[in-house]
């Protein structure tokens, strides 16, 4: 396990072992910075999408120029 790993699994352990109002909390406050925001939704969108094929950079230009 990674420094990386570790670390997460910690902090997860001990985010879920908050009470819920807290925990809501946290979240709340993660969700209004906007920046962290964003990568959030970014991270989730390439891990929902990981397993999709990929394709060429100029195949993807030429098929948004026509749109």
């Amino acid at each position: 396990m990674t420094t990386i790993d570790a670390t997460s699994e910690v902090f997860m352990t001990a985010f879920r072992a908050l009470p819920k109002k807290t925990r809501e909390a946290v979240l709340d406050k993660m969700l209004s910075d906007k920046e962290f925001r964003e990568d959030l939704m970014d991270a989730a969108i390439i891990k929902q999408r990981r397993r999709e094929p990929s394709r060429p950079l100029e195949e993807y230009l030429s098929r948004r120029k026509k749109s």
